[in-house]
């Protein structure tokens, strides 16, 4: 029969997973009384400004919708692009 408790000689995983879990956590430091968390530093870092392109108008709308078109179609390769009309 197997004895459930391992002696000293034995290799126990368990105690080995407590004491890493412990040297883990014992690097951890619980303070916050920084002045700046992480997330304040994303805050900061999210100013996109969304582009404002100058007003077209339906002549040259129409016109850069043509052009479109011609590129499109003379663009070489066809048959993998995923698109059709």
């Amino acid at each position: 029969m197997s004895n459930p408790r391992p002696g000293p000689d034995e290799f126990d995983e368990e105690e080995l997973i407590r004491s890493e879990f412990d040297s883990i956590v014992s690097g951890l430091s619980l303070d916050e009384s920084a002045p700046r968390t992480y997330l304040d530093e994303l805050d900061e870092l999210d100013r996109f400004v969304a582009p404002n392109p100058p007003r077209q108008s339906l002549k040259q709308i129409f016109r850069s919708a043509q052009l479109a078109l011609r590129k499109w179609f003379n663009r070489g390769f066809h048959e993998d692009d995923g698109a059709t009309l």
